[in-house]
């Protein structure tokens, strides 16, 4: 039974694409529309096969990767700053959340306009978009470490610092992976953002140019398939290191 539950996500997929395939078929519709799973399967194979793909992949990982990696790491300080000390959370809090509000699609036209449209401003709104999930989750799980082993770390001495790496950051470590792994999905969102506002590649830059000149709507899909596995690979990094870290800490 166990084994069966396994699989019934996969199976679920597969009823999905295949309903999808056969209302395509049965109802005539153009694939210009909607084209069918084996026609987006075909062009995407094909994409991959005269390195298209590839070449659109590559600039978007680079800006996910240096962009998340910024962004997670800067939301990680300011929320363990935030965490630790009251006043600064009563006094930054609310700019924090007010920030978090506003649409990255409203601040990414400025920051195409202060750094161009290459890799700078993809970087700069993948760092925006991750680094407020990061910090809010990474405040609220520091603030919310354990209080009987912080009253036990300060009866025997134990300094700030000893009770923030031994007591609050092992305390807020789920807490802090669950920021990441919301971020790690908001890294690719914003590289995309980035890519339609300006850029010459990048999976955002293959959706416009499917959309748009190409007129390509199978190749449309099989972007937005590879985007999905993109978003899904970096979730699975960070499921990977919170699993190492919980074996470490073990």
């Amino acid at each position: 039974m166990r084994s069966l539950q396994r699989f019934q996500p996969a199976l679920l997929g597969l009823l999905f694409l295949g309903a999808w395939e056969v209302g395509v078929r049965l109802s005539g519709v153009a694939t210009f529309i909607l084209p069918p799973p084996s026609l987006v399967a075909a062009r995407f194979a094909q994409a991959w096969g005269d390195g298209t793909m590839m070449r659109h992949l590559l600039p978007t990982v680079m800006e996910v990767t240096v962009g998340g990696l910024l962004g997670g790491l800067l939301g990680l300080l300011i929320g363990i700053g935030l965490g630790l000390s009251g006043a600064a959370r009563r006094l930054a809090s609310p700019y924090l959340v007010a920030a978090q509000s506003t649409p990255i699609l409203a601040l990414g036209p400025l920051l195409v306009l202060w750094f161009g449209p290459g890799a700078t401003a993809k970087i700069a709104i993948c760092a925006l978009i991750t680094l407020f999930p990061m910090a809010i989750a990474t405040l609220v799980a520091v603030r919310d470490a354990d209080r009987g082993l912080l009253e036990l770390g300060r009866s025997i001495g134990a300094s700030r610092i000893q009770s923030l790496l031994l007591i609050r950051l092992p305390s807020a470590r789920s807490g802090i992976f669950a920021g990441a792994r919301v971020a790690a999905t908001l890294a690719v969102v914003g590289a995309i953002v980035g890519e339609w506002l300006g850029g010459s590649a990048g999976l955002g830059i293959l959706v416009n140019l499917a959309r748009g000149s190409l007129f390509d709507t199978p190749l449309l899909f099989a972007a937005l398939v590879q985007i999905a596995l993109l978003g899904a690979f970096a979730y699975t990094l960070v499921v990977a290191a919170e699993r190492l870290s919980t074996r470490i800490q073990r």
